[in-house]
């Protein structure tokens, strides 16, 4: 029989303290931790009878790399064994920490001089989801960025935007011109007609009070693509 003791020989506190990625990122930084590792911190513990890092190496691999398990939905960890509510809890926050700090990073920033950085936001945000978002990005007159607001969430389609909304908002929010998001979770980046149709309505209640529409963006797993490029802005 195995005793207690020999069980929680699995654990991380036996290894040697240079092994210990907790100790690694604090000694050399996190840029010498690999990404079994970053993620054990965040579980904190392993599980009876496999330590923190197997068990991160284990999600890793069932997610489909770091990217998956950094976009999976709090349902589809608790299909996991072993990985508990604090646990959960723990992937979710750092999660939602990293959107939050990157959509604080792009607020303020000029569009047309950060564009990289907007797209990337929007891009880390939305290009894994599940389902199907529209945001609008707000911006002033000196195209620096407002807001980042959700308008519309599952199957996006007439019935869930209503462009006076939109209008509303940015004249609330003192918008002077505004950018269309949404994801495609299906991976096509091409517009659809409805795409084409929603964004011609858009774009026609956007002018009828001096918005200016930048673009509108569609996000894919698979990269992102700009309906302005097109010649569809």
């Amino acid at each position: 029989m195995i005793t207690e003791k020999k069980k929680n020989k699995s654990s991380i506190k036996f290894w040697p303290k240079y092994e210990r990625p907790r100790e690694i990122l604090l000694e050399k930084g996190s840029n010498h931790v690999s990404d079994a590792g970053l993620i054990a911190i965040l579980l904190r513990s392993g599980t009876k009878g496999k330590d923190a890092v197997s068990l991160a190496r284990e999600l890793i691999k069932h997610f489909g790399g770091l990217r998956g398990l950094l976009c999976t939905k709090k349902s589809e960890l608790e299909k996991i064994k072993g990985l508990g509510s604090a646990k959960i809890a723990q992937l979710l926050a750092a999660i939602e920490i990293t959107k939050r700090q990157l959509k604080e990073e792009i607020i303020g920033k000029n569009y047309i001089e950060n564009d990289k950085d907007v797209l990337d936001y929007l891009s880390l945000s939305m290009r894994d989801l599940k389902e199907e978002l529209f945001k609008v990005v707000y911006l002033d007159r000196a195209n620096k960025i407002l807001e980042v607001e959700t308008i519309a969430r599952g199957t996006v389609d007439h019935a869930s935007i209503y462009p006076r909304e939109v209008i509303r908002s940015a004249i609330n929010k003192d918008a002077s011109a505004v950018i269309f998001v949404h994801n495609h979770p299906s991976g096509c980046r091409e517009p659809s007609q409805f795409d084409i149709d929603i964004t011609k309505r858009l774009i026609s209640a956007c002018k009828a009070v001096d918005i200016n529409p930048l673009d509108h963006i569609i996000i894919s797993p698979y990269g992102h693509i700009s309906l302005k490029s097109k010649g569809l802005v």
